[in-house]
């Protein structure tokens, strides 16, 4: 079993040659290899935030699991944060600060990396807004493009500006930096917004959780914001059939898609299209872009 250095951390690294996704042939080594190279972008996004992972240790057709407690035997320069259960009880969560950390979460296979919207040393006070957009039957990521676009428009109405990622399944993650709210404010005014965007376009537009109204139109997501829900990181594969990205978006790029395979990015696009854009979301880190619900 290699042992690699990474920041001074002894890494054993395993069976970098195993397929995880059979479709396309990736392996565990590009895996490491891809997040190695999108580290200094990826990891200022859930820095500070406890992590949680989608693991699949025998490829994204075999069997998967949610993993929010650090996996036994990680090592002891693993940072963690106690997070509070809704139990009462208190549980670590690893926090992916550092290259070393995301080597390690990936030599596991953990393929996707989800955190809430609240960082550790603030538990339930929201510094993002993130609205989720979910294509129903019979619509595709280019209809979430076009409410995407009217959300944009009504939250800079309220002083908020958005930006876009592709969540790297079927739909669109936008968001948006806050001060002063906490996680219940932010839900119910993400809720508050989806309302009003249904009742104006309501052959576009659901914000009711009940799968049968979505047929038709985009579901939009406000439920994301509880400080119990995580999202998608920036940059994070998905344990698709492909290897997906959620692949931050300019909004002209969000403008002008007119076919889903315009937004549809893999672990092997991501390295040029940061050479030629940088970081797409890099703005949403600036404290001076965060601004108070209204």
């Amino acid at each position: 079993m290699p042992i690699t250095e990474v920041e001074g951390r002894q890494i054993k690294l395993s069976h970098l040659d195993r397929v995880l996704w059979p479709d396309t042939g990736t392996t565990k080594g590009e895996l490491l290899h891809y997040y190695a190279n999108v580290a200094e972008v990826l990891i200022p996004h859930c820095a500070g935030r406890p992590v949680s992972f989608v693991r699949t240790p025998d490829g994204v057709q075999g069997q998967r699991f949610f993993q929010k407690r650090p996996p036994a035997g990680t090592p002891e320069w693993v940072t963690t944060a106690e997070t509070l259960r809704s139990s009462g009880e208190l549980m670590p969560q690893v926090q992916l600060n550092d290259l070393a950390t995301l080597m390690w979460a990936a030599n596991l296979a953990c393929v996707e990396i989800h955190t809430p919207q609240w960082r550790s040393a603030t538990p339930g006070i929201a510094d993002r807004l993130v609205i989720d957009l979910d294509p129903g039957p019979d619509r595709t990521v280019v209809d979430c493009c076009q409410v995407a676009l009217l959300l944009r428009e009504r939250l800079a109405a309220d002083g908020l500006r958005t930006w876009a990622k592709t969540s790297g399944s079927k739909g669109l993650h936008l968001y948006a930096a806050l001060r002063g709210a906490d996680s219940r404010q932010a839900s119910a005014y993400a809720r508050r917004v989806a309302q009003e965007l249904e009742r104006a376009h309501p052959d576009r537009v659901v914000s009711r959780m009940t799968k049968v109204d979505r047929t038709g139109r985009v579901f939009i997501d406000w439920s994301q914001n509880s400080a119990k829900k995580t999202t998608a990181t920036p940059y994070t594969v998905r344990a698709r059939p492909h290897p997906a990205v959620s692949t931050p978006l300019a909004w002209d790029e969000v403008a002008s898609a007119s076919r889903p395979a315009d937004l549809a990015f893999t672990l092997t696009d991501l390295p040029p299209r940061l050479a030629a854009h940088g970081d797409l979301l890099a703005p949403l880190l600036d404290p001076s872009a965060a601004a108070p619900l209204p």
